[in-house]
């Protein structure tokens, strides 16, 4: 039987003769299209594709826990509250300082009493942990506070945006044993890099050797429930939000760690600048990172040059290199495959290439962490972890060369 495309090729031949020059470059167009797709044929035959099937997990209790949210500033605290809730967390209380924000969240969660103070929840002894989504340079204060009246903290990235106040917070936990927890979302809340996780610690790539961070931000996001469609005065300013590879950095530091599995690990290089805002002078909208580990080495790229006409806040990308094979995970979107939405994960291996819809992978962070408020484990995070993760950024930030480009 003749392949469909051979005979393609075979009709736009005997046509060519009658046409003119224009008409032959048109026909050289569509050969070299035809014949690449008759040479990938093959190919796409031995890739495998699977969406993962939707599980019915166990329904878990509402009200395993009591939890609060001060301060936020920023919508990553929509995603926060939900998982906290997928964990059977119940939702009592809320204190903001601007009505309007105060007013938008508790139209979403109607069952959260309106706090006058932020001791009214911190001296409620029924609940036992606090979220928070504040203004970056307020949330490590905050978290001491929070753990110093016996309550676990979980607060949105970047957690700690100083050397000083790491080690601040450090002191406070370990005098007062509490949860200090950062949401680092890239990981905890994106499907396909959950995915990435059991499919590393199954050895489907065997020893992983390195990790490549691209993670693109867009400046005016107004995509969903956790973009800022226009940023606030403290967004511009490095000293309230920590500096690049502080902020959006410290998520790639995290999988960094997390799927090298190292424990110790130094800065080799770090690069920030302000190459496209001058009228933003305390803005950073560019940074790098070269990592070396105990359990691999690692790139990382962060920036806010996501353009417009992407359709969504960023083309966030993980690339996972091991001694069998290789995972890179699409985080939002897939536009070279056409495939819509995010959570794409590809791999190839030993055996085989396979795209899997990750989609239907189920989020674990939120109920692990209700799990550890409720038995004092570190099942979610270790403590260590999580400051490590943070260190690494902090120092990066802090040792980053300035980059000057000519005009």
């Amino acid at each position: 039987m003749q392949d469909p495309c051979c005979s393609n090729i075979k009709t736009i031949k005997i046509k060519i003769m009658h046409q003119s020059n224009s008409d032959r470059r048109k026909f050289l167009k569509n050969a070299s299209l035809l014949s690449g797709m008759y040479l990938l044929s093959g190919l796409q035959n031995k890739v495998r594709s699977e969406t993962i099937t939707p599980i019915k997990t166990k329904p878990i209790n509402s009200n395993r826990i009591k939890f609060a949210v001060i301060n936020i500033d920023h919508p990553h605290i929509y995603g926060m509250t939900d998982a906290i809730k997928r964990g059977g967390g119940e939702l009592v209380a809320l204190y903001a300082k601007q009505p309007d924000l105060a007013a938008a969240f508790l139209k979403l969660y109607p069952e959260a009493k309106l706090a006058k103070s932020e001791a009214e929840i911190l001296e409620d002894s029924a609940i036992q942990l606090v979220l928070s989504s504040g203004i970056p340079d307020e949330r490590a204060p905050l978290g001491i506070r929070v753990m110093k009246h016996g309550k676990d903290y979980l607060t949105d990235k970047p957690g700690i945006i100083t050397l000083e106040q790491l080690a601040a917070v450090k002191k406070a936990q370990q005098e007062t044993k509490q949860i200090y927890s950062i949401m680092y979302s890239e990981r905890f809340e994106n499907k396909a890099t959950e995915k990435a996780s059991k499919l590393v610690a199954a050895g489907a790539i065997g020893q992983v050797i390195q990790t490549v961070n691209l993670a693109p931000h867009r400046i005016n996001n107004g995509v969903g429930k956790t973009g800022l469609a226009i940023r606030p005065d403290w967004f511009w300013d490095k000293k309230r939000f920590g500096g690049i590879l502080t902020d959006i950095g410290s998520h790639q530091f995290d999988q960094y760690l997390h799927f090298t599995n190292s424990t110790e690990a130094d800065v080799l290089m770090s690069q920030v600048g302000n190459v496209h805002h001058p009228d933003k002078p305390l803005f950073e909208d560019f940074g790098d990172v070269m990592l070396s580990g105990n359990g691999g080495t690692g790139y990382i790229r962060v920036d806010w040059f996501t353009p417009d006409g992407l359709d969504t806040w960023g083309d966030g990308r993980l690339t996972i290199l091991g001694t069998d094979g290789f995972i890179e995970v699409r985080k939002n979107t897939d536009i070279a495959s056409g495939l819509k939405g995010g959570n794409h994960l590809y791999m190839a291996n030993k055996t085989e290439m396979v795209h899997i819809d990750c989609n239907n992978e189920v989020l674990p962070f939120g109920p692990l962490l209700v799990d550890d408020v409720l038995n004092r484990t570190e099942t979610a995070m270790s403590q260590k972890h999580c400051f490590l993760a943070t260190e690494l950024a902090l120092k990066a930030q802090k040792a980053a060369k300035t980059l000057k480009f000519k005009k």
